[in-house]
């Protein structure tokens, strides 16, 4: 495999990785919140 695609994708693997695990994170205490406000 050619180096230059390792270069290219490996930045965007990052970031996209990156980005699913914050939306992750905001999501999963969201979810939390509304579970909490639904009990009170």
């Amino acid at each position: 495999m050619d180096w230059r695609i390792v270069v290219v994708l490996a930045p965007l693997g990052l970031a996209a990785g990156w980005a699913v695990f914050n939306i992750g994170k905001a999501a999963i205490g969201q979810f939390q919140t509304f579970l909490n406000n639904r009990e009170a």
